[in-house]
C-alpha cells in the first residue's frame, strides 16, 4: 500500500525572499491592528452603516493577507533543506502571525457579540463615548487605498444584519479552524522561540542597565532603613519623655 505524503507541494513559495515574508507579515500586523481600532468604535456614538461596512472590509483583506502568509510559511517550514538561520527568522514570523491571527478572532468575536446587542435596524441607543470624526480613514489605510469610496448609508434591516451576522459567523468559524490547522502543519512551540530585540540593545548595555537599577534600588533600601530607624529612635524618646512626666505629676499629685 503507498504511503501518502503530507508534504505542502513545493510550487515555489519555499524559495520566496524572506524579505517578502516579512513584509507580509508586517502588512497584516498593520490591517490587524486597524481592525481593532474598528472593533472598539462598535456601538459607540461614531458607530454607523459605514463603520459595519469597513469592518466588513478590513476583515476580508486581513483574511486574504492571513492565507497567503499562511501558505508561504509553513511551505518555509516544512522544507527539510531550509538554513538553520533562515529557520530561526521563519520561527519568528510563525509566531508573530500566529499571534496576530488570534487578536483577529478576538476582535471578530468582539464585534459579533456586539453587533447583537447594538443593532441599527432595531434602533439601538448607542454609547455616548464622546468621539467624534469618522472611520473611513483607518479602514482605507488597511486597504492601502486613499479613500473609500462612500456608498448609500441607507438604514440596514433586520434581514440584512441577520445575513452579516450569519457570514461573521462563518468567518470566525474558519479563522478558527485556520489556528487549528496551523498547528497540525507546523509543529514551532512559541516558548521555544527565542525572541530577538533590536540590534543596538547587546547584552553589555543590558547588563549595565540591570547592574545600575539593582545600586539605584539598593541605595533606596539603604535610605529606608536609616528613615526607619531613625523613626523608631524617635518613638523610644517621646515615650521615655511621656513616662518621665507622668512619673512628676504623680509625685506632685501625691
Amino acid at each position: 500500500m503507498p504511503r501518502s505524503n503530507n508534504k505542502v507541494a513545493d510550487d515555489g513559495t519555499s524559495a520566496r525572499p524572506l524579505q517578502e515574508e516579512k513584509a507580509m507579515v508586517d502588512s497584516l500586523i498593520k490591517v490587524v491592528a486597524c481592525y481593532r481600532h474598528l472593533a472598539s468604535c462598535v456601538g459607540g456614538c461614531t458607530d454607523s452603516s459605514s463603520l459595519r461596512r469597513d469592518l466588513q472590509q478590513t476583515r476580508e483583506r486581513a483574511q486574504t493577507l492571513a492565507l497567503s502568509c499562511r501558505n508561504h510559511l509553513t511551505a518555509r517550514l516544512r522544507d527539510k533543506t531550509l538554513p538553520n538561520d533562515e529557520r530561526k527568522e521563519t520561527e519568528l514570523l510563525w509566531v508573530a502571525f500566529s499571534s496576530c491571527l488570534e487578536l483577529l478572532h478576538a476582535d471578530m468575536c468582539k464585534v459579533f457579540t456586539m453587533v447583537k446587542y447594538f443593532s441599527h435596524a432595531g434602533k439601538s441607543t448607542m454609547v455616548q463615548t464622546g468621539i467624534q470624526g469618522g472611520t473611513t480613514e483607518v479602514a482605507a489605510r488597511a486597504m492601502s487605498l486613499t479613500d473609500l469610496q462612500q456608498t448609500n448609508n441607507d438604514t440596514p434591516t433586520f434581514s440584512m444584519e441577520c445575513q452579516e451576522q450569519s457570514q461573521l459567523e462563518q468567518e470566525i468559524a474558519q479563522v478558527d479552524r485556520t489556528l487549528e490547522d496551523m498547528e497540525l502543519k507546523v509543529n514551532v512551540l512559541r516558548w521555544t522561540v527565542e525572541a530577538q530585540g533590536p540590534q543596538y540593545a547587546d547584552p553589555v548595555s543590558t547588563d549595565s542597565a540591570s547592574l545600575a537599577l539593582l545600586s539605584i534600588n539598593e541605595e533606596a533600601a539603604e535610605q529606608f532603613c536609616d528613615r526607619s530607624q531613625l523613626f523608631v529612635a524617635m518613638m523610644l524618646c517621646g515615650v521615655a519623655v511621656f513616662a518621665v512626666l507622668l512619673s512628676v505629676c504623680v509625685v506632685l499629685l501625691a
